[in-house]
C-alpha cells in the first residue's frame, strides 16, 4: 500500500499535551506524486482541566485574527478526534505524519488520538521537514530554518497565517518541493 503524506499543523494554548489544549488541527493529505487527495480541519474545545501557558497567551495576543479563527465553532475533541482518525483510515494509502517541527505537532496529535480515538492511525510514522531539509541541504540542523531554505521551495500563494489548515497546506507545498529536490539529487 502506498504512503500518503499528511502535512499537519496545530495551534495550542501551551507546550504540553494533556496539560495544555490543542485548539485547532489542520491536515492536507498528498500522494507521493504531489496530488492533494483531501483535507481535514477542526477547532476544539479546551480540555476541562487544561491550563493556558502564559507565554503562549502572549503569542496569541499579537495575532488576534488567527486567535479568532481557531475559536470559531470549537468541537468537543471526544467527537471530533474519532472523525479525524476515520478520515486518516479512509485515505488511499498508509498515512505518514509530516510536520514542521514534527516533535511539537505530533506529540499533541498522538496524545489526542490515543485519548479520544483509542489508537493512532499514524503509528510512529512521523517525518520532520527540518530533518529532511538538513539531509537535502547538507547543513547543520540549526540551519534548517525557513530563511535558510531555497525560495523556490515555497509557494508564494500559500502564506503562513497561524490558521492550522492554511499552515498545513503551506508546509505541504514545502515538503513536496523538498521531496522533488531530494529526488532530483538522487536522494
Amino acid at each position: 500500500m502506498a504512503e500518503v503524506y499528511v502535512s499537519t499543523d496545530i495551534e495550542t494554548d501551551g507546550f504540553l499535551p494533556g496539560e495544555n489544549s490543542m485548539l485547532s488541527l489542520g491536515s492536507a493529505a498528498y500522494l507521493p506524486d504531489g496530488r492533494l487527495v483531501g483535507t481535514w480541519t477542526a477547532n476544539f474545545e479546551t480540555l476541562p482541566d487544561g491550563k493556558v501557558n502564559p507565554r503562549t497567551a502572549q503569542f496569541w495576543a499579537g495575532l488576534p485574527e488567527a486567535w479568532a479563527a481557531c475559536r470559531v465553532s470549537p468541537r468537543d475533541p471526544a467527537e471530533a478526534i474519532p472523525d479525524y482518525a476515520a478520515w486518516l483510515r479512509a485515505l488511499p494509502g498508509r498515512p505518514v505524519f509530516v510536520g514542521y517541527p514534527v516533535t511539537f505537532d505530533f506529540s499533541f496529535v498522538a496524545w489526542y488520538l490515543a485519548r479520544y480515538a483509542g489508537d493512532n492511525p499514524f503509528g510512529f510514522s512521523a517525518l520532520d521537514i527540518k530533518s529532511f531539509a538538513m539531509a537535502v541541504l547538507g547543513c547543520e540542523f540549526r540551519q534548517t530554518t525557513k530563511r535558510h531554505m531555497p525560495r523556490e521551495w515555497f509557494a508564494p500563494d500559500l502564506p503562513h497565517t497561524h490558521v492550522a489548515l492554511d499552515d498545513a497546506l503551506e508546509q505541504g507545498a514545502l515538503f513536496l518541493n523538498l521531496l522533488r529536490a531530494s529526488r532530483a539529487r538522487g536522494g
